[in-house]
């Protein structure tokens, strides 16, 4: 093997996928339909990359652990207090679902896509995924009411390490009966393995609980330790029985998620990079593997298949978990057809169509190339209709352009009053009855409590805003909260009120605190006193491209120019490191001191026209940040 070739190959995988990780972001795309795209460039089309001839005997071992990382992940997720946002009908699709969609898989495989009994029980176990890879962008993408939104991911979280699990248990089961053992044998066996499994799992959490707050372990080093603990814990239970160790892994990152450690959040940023990394490698690297000639044996019967998997097995498995349960007909009717598989379904697939050709059970050759198939066919089915079938069927959820303004100070209800008063949605949040008052008075939606309690995800959806503005009185306050929320708003969305000094040794790191708002990035102390003085916030409409410059020079001395809004409903705020620019059809609003007259600005014939001009020859504006 050329070393140079491999380390090529490395590269193309690691670009491949992250790039398409960045298109799926500027675009709105499925990330996992651009990855597949990528792989089969990358693989049959072009043959850059050949992962069994470039990997050899290692291209095994590669999938086991990684997938053995992402089924850990996915474990992490799963936290049983937080299963009530769905209620009981989470409940009825894991315990009546789940078997329900093995069942008519296994039969519509067996009798429809033509695969032996053994084959298709394996593969219909993986299909009762609905991979959260995929159905988490399409619901921050869409527009969905709570109870269906709150389903949709919770299945697909829960029921990702239970298709891994399906998947070994039925693996399993094949092994032992290749080994002549009774059916009796076989299930003790498999039930011991579990417990085995399930035991180490649960140890190597409970070790993680014991060593980590004692400060056994340095920070710089718990997410190193613990990936170093994940990937031997797999190893380990597959030593002592043969493919347990993604049960073993799952029950680990299940452990873990519901045992509270303080420190959790040293980790949980790597382990989401390390698995964004995985997912896309592996992903890249099974639809680089690709037969080219399985993919022109692809029989019509497959396709028949795909489409008794959308209309008939999927509706059936959530129209019968949900018999007379108090889900409204059309939220039936919607989580019936939304089911898109993804990464795991693909990986795991991967993984064990690998190895039943060792033990004797033909048509394993073909499961990839099904897998994928599924997987394409789920994405464009349900990622394209997402959206307009929740319109026609009335399950619309609050928009999400909203702006959540932290604090109960005099600015904080200028802001919201302002914002409310443009048309855009605000929920002011403050630990303080008497401090909402005003908010209240004005009809303004509050939230009472700590916002950085964990109570706080379970009862309000962040999904419903754009931005986060911090606006206490105490900027370190602020700069947690900040800090607290970025993975769930953005990095680029979540602001405060304190001053950013910039070269100020004593002064908060950027990478601690949210962009400070205003050019000068005012300190909490000089906005509460222009708010003594009595300083107001002024909306200009701009009609035309160079009014915004106008608007500018009108301003008073000292004034600044807080936020843009844009027609589409988005918000620009300026900040200590940026300035946005106004263009036409935008509101611009601006700080002012007390006496600022209503700004109007008057459009001449001449401005119209050098309007026009810029406006045919203005390219697409750039992001700012």
């Amino acid at each position: 093997m050329d070393h140079n070739h491999l380390l090529i190959a490395f590269a193309l995988i690691g670009l491949a996928g992250i790039g398409a990780q960045w298109v799926a972001w500027r675009t709105g795309l499925p990330a996992i339909a651009l990855m597949l795209v990528a792989g089969f460039i990358l693989g049959p089309a072009t043959g850059l990359i050949d992962p069994h001839h470039d990997f050899g005997e290692m291209l095994e071992p590669i999938v086991s652990i990684a997938v053995a990382i992402i089924l850990f992940e996915g474990g992490l997720t799963l936290k049983f207090s937080e299963l009530k946002k769905a209620g009981a009908a989470i409940g009825r699709l894991v315990v009546i679902g789940v078997p329900v969609a093995w069942v008519a898989g296994s039969l519509a495989l067996y009798h429809v896509a033509g695969f032996d009994w053994p084959v298709s029980i394996l593969f219909a176990g993986i299909l009762v995924v609905t991979g959260p890879t995929v159905i988490m962008p399409l619901l921050r993408q869409s527009n969905l009411a709570p109870r269906p939104k709150a389903v949709l991911k919770w299945e697909g979280i829960v029921n990702d390490p239970i298709g891994a699990l399906l998947a070994v248990i039925t693996y399993e089961y094949l092994v032992q009966a290749q080994a002549g053992s009774t059916f009796i044998d076989n299930m003790l066996a498999l039930l011991v393995s579990m417990i085995v499994a399930g035991g180490m799992g649960y140890a190597a959490a409970y070790a993680v609980r014991w060593m980590f707050p004692r400060g056994l372990v340095p920070e710089f080093l718990k997410a190193p330790v613990l990936l170093v603990m994940v990937i031997g814990t797999f190893v380990l239970s597959n030593f002592i029985q043969q493919e347990t160790g993604l049960l073993a892994v799952t029950v680990m990152g299940i452990a873990l998620a519901n045992m509270k450690l303080s420190s959790a959040r040293t980790y949980l940023p790597f382990k989401e990079n390390i698995t964004i990394l995985l997912v896309s490698g592996v992903f890249i690297i099974l639809s680089a593997s690709l037969d080219v000639e399985a993919l022109m044996q692809f029989q019509g019967r497959w396709f028949l298949f795909l489409l008794v998997l959308l209309f008939i097995v999927r509706p059936l498995t959530v129209f019968i978990s949900l018999a007379f349960s108090k889900v409204p007909w059309r939220e039936q009717l919607f989580i019936g057809w939304i089911a898109p598989r993804g990464i795991v379904a693909v990986a795991i697939t991967g993984l064990f169509a690998l190895r039943l050709d060792e033990i004797g059970y033909t048509g394993g050759q073909y499961l990839v190339t099904l897998a994928f198939a599924v997987v394409a066919a789920t994405i464009v089915a349900h990622g394209f209709t997402m959206k307009p079938l929740a319109r026609m069927l009335g399950l619309n959820g609050p928009e999400s352009n909203g702006v959540l303004i932290i604090g109960g100070q005099s600015f904080s209800f200028s802001l919201a009053k302002t914002l409310r008063m443009l048309g855009v949605p605000v929920t002011v949040a403050d630990t303080g009855w008497q401090r909402l008052a005003p908010a209240r008075s004005a009809g303004i939606p509050i939230f009472h409590g700590e916002i950085l309690s964990e109570a706080t995800e379970d009862e309000l959806d962040f999904s419903q805003f754009q931005a986060l503005v911090a606006t206490t009185d105490n900027e370190a306050y602020n700069a947690l909260v900040c800090s607290e929320f970025v993975h769930e708003v953005g990095s680029d969305a979540v602001y405060q009120l304190g001053d950013a000094s910039e070269g100020d040794p004593h002064a908060l790191s950027d990478s601690l605190r949210g962009r400070a708002l205003f050019a000068r990035g005012h300190g909490v102390e000089d906005v509460a006193e222009s708010e003594s003085r009595g300083w107001t916030l002024r909306a200009i409409d701009l009609t035309i491209r160079h009014d915004f410059k106008d608007a500018l020079s009108r301003l008073p001395e000292g004034a600044d120019l807080l936020f843009i809004l844009r027609e589409d409903g988005q918000l620009r705020f300026t900040t200590h490191a940026s300035q946005p620019e106004g263009r036409p059809g935008d509101i611009i609003v601006a700080y002012c001191p007390p006496g600022t007259p209503e700004l109007h600005l008057e459009v001449t014939e001449e401005s119209l026209a050098a309007a026009k001009q810029a406006d045919t020859q203005a390219e697409p504006e750039e992001a700012r940040t």
